[in-house]
């Protein structure tokens, strides 16, 4: 059974840090990332890394406050968010696909349940 669980998410004040975490089983993914989902702004593209980690994507909101990684061993993936502002607050969900295109084209083969990050002001 293929399964995607987040972890790390919580309350946090505007500036601070947060490292999210997710991990895979029953498969690996070429490509993984994160979306987010908040009342306001619906669902929007976080972040999404290859298989090697050496190619990375973010979205323009990050504006070098977020970085992805992953660890192929453990199967693992993980977003560190620094400098986090109130309108971070959000479901952020991570996911996989089959590869960078199809990432794109959000062909996702899985999904997490998502972690709750609230920012307070």
């Amino acid at each position: 059974q293929v399964q995607l669980v987040e972890s790390g998410g919580g309350l946090v004040q505007a500036g601070e840090s947060l490292r999210l975490s997710c991990a895979a089983s029953g498969r690996t993914f070429n490509t993984m990332g994160w979306f987010r989902q908040s009342p306001g702004a619906g669902t929007e593209f976080v972040a999404m890394i290859s298989w090697s980690g050496s190619n990375t994507n973010y979205a323009n909101f990050v504006e070098g406050r977020f970085v992805i990684s992953r660890d192929n061993v453990k199967n693992t993936m993980s977003l560190q968010m620094n400098e986090l502002k109130p309108e971070d607050t959000a479901v952020y969900y991570c996911n996989g696909a089959a590869g960078w295109s199809q990432y794109q084209r959000r062909e996702f083969e899985s999904w997490g349940q998502g972690t709750q990050v609230t920012v307070s002001s």
